[in-house]
């Protein structure tokens, strides 16, 4: 049987990744994307906009009544809806890319000397890019866990002659937040859904090129880089403890990374939001190809390393941690080397089974 043998750059340090081009025709992408829209995307926006309705009404009960159990409550909705941000945050497409979704929820490190100048002065437009890094999760991040050396003294600043002052900078932070996601839920749901489905062929413009690109870009970019490589200083030499994601927080940067690790496997598997079902999927999709790597199942190799790199960092002290109690830290620059061992495999070995062109540029060395 004719086969295809797709040559690899270095980051597969020679292997190669084998299809069977008999089998290309049996795989459906429209079924693919239908799976991807209507049981993984939608779903989880959805689930986002729930998450932050509870984050608005937890807000609303510290508004009242500004003391510890309330606020102890308005941290429990920000981390809960912090971590179902990270099931969203790699579907920066259509809507969402229309509105910079992920650079105005996520931008960090907040920048702290800009939010305490606009809660001093009261002028401010969270609107404008330039104030990416004073809202969305990590200006929550400092203005509940920031502000103050405990929850008394944070409670504290609630309670002061400037509390209408914070109380209005989150109210703002928080409508922004809202009204962005409500408007990619929105345009998914009026006409997006169908666009994206209906864009199934084979090209550098259709639905499954462009989605896998910026799959890989999150992963690469966002999960990969930005909550591990930036902070642990693989990129300059020198460590960045204050560019972990919720730095403020202290304990559960690697609960976010986490979430967002097996946010990006159920993705390739094709898992449903919320059930343990499946469909079609970049996973399917391999093994329609019937696609192999040194012998072995390239669908398997890639499921075993997502396995690897959350087994690293599950074994992990909190990410600020880390980085500030050791010199250099090792035990977490191991752990970075798993997560990015996954890189190659989808960047490299993946899209070349497929057929899909990279159409970003990866400037890091790696």
């Amino acid at each position: 049987m004719l086969t295809i043998v797709w040559a690899c750059s270095s980051d597969s340090e020679g292997e190669e990744a084998v299809i069977n081009p008999g089998l290309v025709a049996k795989f459906e992408r429209n079924t693919m994307l239908t799976n991807w829209a209507d049981n993984i995307i939608l779903p989880s926006y959805e689930a986002f906009a729930l998450e932050l309705d509870g984050l608005n009404a937890s807000f609303d009960a510290f508004k009242t009544e500004a003391n510890t159990a309330n606020l102890e409550n308005f941290r429990a909705s920000w981390v809960s809806a912090y971590k179902m941000w990270q099931r969203v945050s790699m579907f920066e497409i259509g809507p969402a890319e229309t509105v910079g979704l992920r650079l105005n929820m996520n931008i960090y490190p907040a920048d702290s000397q800009k939010i305490d100048g606009y809660l001093a002065t009261g002028v401010y437009d969270l609107s404008l890019s330039s104030n990416r890094d004073a809202k969305g999760f990590p200006a929550l991040d400092y203005l509940i866990n920031g502000i103050g050396s405990d929850d008394v003294a944070i409670v504290a600043k609630f309670n002061e002659a400037d509390r209408d002052a914070n109380f209005a900078y989150i109210d703002a932070v928080l409508n922004d937040m809202t009204t962005l996601t409500n408007g990619v839920v929105a345009e998914w749901k009026a006409s997006y859904r169908d666009v994206f489905v209906a864009n199934d062929g084979a090209s550098a413009t259709a639905s499954v090129d462009r989605f896998v690109n910026d799959y890989i870009f999150y992963y690469e970019k966002f999960l990969r880089a930005g909550k591990m490589g930036i902070p642990l200083g693989v990129f300059t030499g020198t460590t960045l403890p204050k560019n972990v994601e919720a730095y403020y927080d202290r304990e559960i940067s690697n609960e976010l990374f986490l979430e967002g690790l097996d946010a990006a496997q159920d993705f390739f598997n094709g898992k449903h939001f919320g059930t343990n079902g499946t469909g079609e999927s970049l996973a399917s999709y391999l093994d329609a190809l019937n696609t192999v790597k040194n012998g072995g199942d390239l669908n398997k190799i890639i499921n075993d390393q997502f396995n690897s790199a959350r087994t690293a960092v599950t074994a992990l002290a909190p990410f600020r941690s880390e980085i500030e109690n050791n010199t250099p830290p090792t035990t977490m620059l191991l752990a970075y080397d798993e997560v990015q061992k996954i890189v190659p495999l989808l960047k490299v070995d993946m899209v070349s089974a497929m057929s899909i062109s990279i159409d970003f540029v990866d400037a890091d060395g790696d």
